[in-house]
């Protein structure tokens, strides 16, 4: 079921926007076979709860291992994609490499996740998520004024940038390969996808709108009517009245209509607007404004805990989340009309197919054993 139905994925095992880029895929209906180490393979461990692993199997291969090595060739040789998260060489290295694959499997898209890229001179180097949006540029954009950059948790280098790019790169090469016949190399890094999540404030800057400072532009909370207020009982609201339609509509909510506040872009007033919109907010809960702004234009919304957001009528009417294994977590998105996907199934423990995929290969059970117990497999 899905729309990526048929497709092949080999995923060598790895952390965060990789992982995400193969749950979209695998949530979208592509058959993902995970490479996980083989130390990892423990028989009673517990049960994987993260949402990033759903949707797959997953067989044990020690990479360090010219056998594994091997096997993971063959895997690949009816792979329509492969997707690792090494820094640059290290596929090489362990003898993987995509001249290696292609020479065997012409048609297989080699898709590599890194923090930096492929080349460049930090392209060896280690890093987190912080570091690539931070080169990016992107991390300049977030906190307050006069403030440090405050790090947006990790959804614009890992996931964002990341990962989500890693799948749109797949799905990119896939469409080429159908008139082709051709894999190739897909080069995600997050320095380059959280960078391309700034284009539309690089356009602010050319047009003059957006100033190189955090917290006074529009949409960085340096406008009043585009940011968050404490409400009575602690909680928050996000205001996001840009529009003059939306603006009035949220002054007539908070009763500020006629209350001769200064006009809606009128920076110099901007402290004396926030001050009186921020008061208003405090003097009734969350949920009171809630039913204040239920239904209207005023783009007012309760900032949710994700303890809160899966029980929040609309995603509840949109099934915007499920329960995988247990664990509450969003569901597969986008949605078909045509090609629905199925519900994910839960994580696998790590190792859990390797002897259905070997099997698959060939590989008869005595010789299964064998490289189980020199440690090929787990």
């Amino acid at each position: 079921m899905g729309p990526l139905s048929g497709v092949r994925v080999v995923e060598i095992a790895s952390l965060a926007p990789a992982p995400f880029g193969c749950m979209i895929l695998a949530d979208l209906g592509a058959d993902v076979l995970r490479i996980d180490r083989a130390e990892l393979c423990v028989p009673d461990g517990p049960a994987p709860v993260d949402p990033l692993l759903r949707g797959r199997r997953s067989i044990g291969l020690n990479l360090k291992d010219r056998a594994a090595i091997d096997l993971l060739l063959q895997l690949t040789d009816g792979a329509d994609v492969l997707v690792e998260g090494f820094r640059p060489g290290v596929a090489e290295r362990l003898g993987f490499g995509p001249q290696v694959c292609a020479q065997r499997n012409p048609g297989l898209i080699f898709a590599r996740m890194t923090g930096w890229g492929q080349d460049g001179p930090l392209a060896p180097t280690a890093g987190h998520d912080i570091d690539y949006i931070a080169i990016s540029g992107a991390l300049s954009t977030v906190g307050r004024a006069g403030e440090s950059p405050v790090p947006p948790v990790n959804l614009l280098g890992d996931f964002g940038g990341g990962g989500m790019l890693l799948a749109v790169g797949i799905l990119a090469a896939l469409v080429e390969r159908a008139g082709s016949g051709l894999g190739q190399v897909v080069d995600t890094a997050m320095v380059d996808g959280s960078a391309l999540l700034t284009s539309f404030i690089y356009g602010m800057r050319a047009a003059g709108s957006w100033q190189d400072k955090r917290g006074v532009n529009l949409l960085d909370g340096g406008a009043p009517f585009y940011d968050t207020y404490a409400t009575a009982d602690g909680e928050y609201m996000a205001v996001g009245a840009l529009e003059p339609q939306f603006y009035a509509a949220l002054l007539r909510g908070l009763g500020l209509a006629d209350a001769g506040l200064p006009g809606q872009h009128d920076r110099a007033g901007w402290p004396a607007l926030r001050q009186r919109i921020a008061a208003t907010f405090a003097s009734r809960t969350r949920a009171e404004w809630e039913q204040v702004f239920a239904g209207t234009d005023a783009c007012v919304s309760p900032v949710l805990s994700m303890a809160e957001a899966p029980a929040h009528p609309h995603a509840a009417a949109r099934n915007a989340f499920v329960e995988v294994g247990g664990i509450t977590q969003p569901a597969p998105a986008p949605r078909f009309g045509r090609t629905g996907a199925a519900p994910p199934a839960q994580p696998p423990r790590p190792g859990s197919d390797t002897d259905a995929v070997l099997a698959a290969l060939g590989v008869l059970p005595d010789a299964i054993a064998d490289l189980r117990a020199r440690g090929v497999v787990g």
